[in-house]
């Protein structure tokens, strides 16, 4: 499978701002909890679109928290800038009330929606890739999503991806993974996913805009970018994607 293919996931909707209700039946088995799955890693490892082959592979639900982070990024470029076209934090953290993501299924293909307007496109862009480290790093927006992702965990069979799931927000989990890559070949699939996105972009910016996002993942003050100490390290500059999943697979037992 190449990297830059798009996978469907069979989630049919992940709201925000309700208890995941809908999820219930997908998190229990003849009254046996299903297990959480924590995957951290670089951006361009393939972390969402392993996770998300993985949650139909063993029934259960995905959820793409670097998507969320992304999603307020996005709302943050359209209705916080100052007057110098920069991010005003202190009028987004006003506006959170107003957000509403969440993801859902259209013609068996996930997306993400802000106040019920498809962005998963949007999302990926250079301009939102640019601004997510610094809005990420924010603990007003970190609080804000954090309650979500833990209440969707505490009834198992869920599968998170992230940069910090298995270190802050469920560092209780079943299984943990982290996943990193070199810089080329990470460089070379964030650039195939922009093209087949229709996303201008040169491969020079996409490779500056990895590293500098990596030093900002991983010095930030808040929730840095770290594999916990009992998270299993996979390098996959040299697997497929195909090969990565059989690997993280083979971790899983008694499932």
């Amino acid at each position: 499978m190449k990297w830059a293919e798009t996978d469907v996931d069979f989630v049919s909707k992940l709201s925000c701002h309700n208890r995941f209700r809908k999820f219930k039946k997908n998190h229990e088995i003849c009254g046996m909890r299903k297990p959480v799955i924590a995957i951290d890693g670089y951006s361009s490892t393939g972390k969402s679109s392993i996770s998300k082959i993985i949650a139909a592979r063993l029934g259960l639900v995905h959820m793409d928290t670097g998507a969320l982070y992304r999603g307020i990024t996005y709302f943050a470029i359209k209705n916080c800038l100052n007057k110098s076209g920069e991010i005003d934090l202190q009028s987004l953290f006003s506006k959170l009330n107003e957000v509403n993501l969440e993801f859902t299924e259209v013609e068996n293909e996930l997306v993400l929606l802000l106040n019920t307007k498809d962005i998963s496109k949007e999302i990926r862009s250079n301009e939102v890739s640019s601004q997510v480290s610094l809005i990420a790093s924010q603990k007003e927006v970190r609080d804000f999503l954090m309650d979500t992702q833990r209440s969707i965990a505490a009834k198992g069979g869920v599968i998170m991806d992230g940069r910090d799931i298995g270190t802050v927000v469920l560092p209780n989990a079943d299984y943990k993974f982290f996943l990193t890559a070199s810089i080329e070949e990470r460089t070379k699939r964030r650039f195939l996913e922009l093209q087949g996105l229709g996303l201008p972009s040169e491969e020079h910016e996409v490779r500056h805009n990895l590293i500098t996002r990596d030093k900002i993942d991983s010095e930030r003050s808040v929730a840095p970018l770290k594999q916990a100490d009992d998270a299993i390290l996979i390098d996959n500059s040299n697997l497929t994607k195909h090969e990565t999943i059989d690997l993280i697979l083979s971790y899983i037992k008694h499932f």
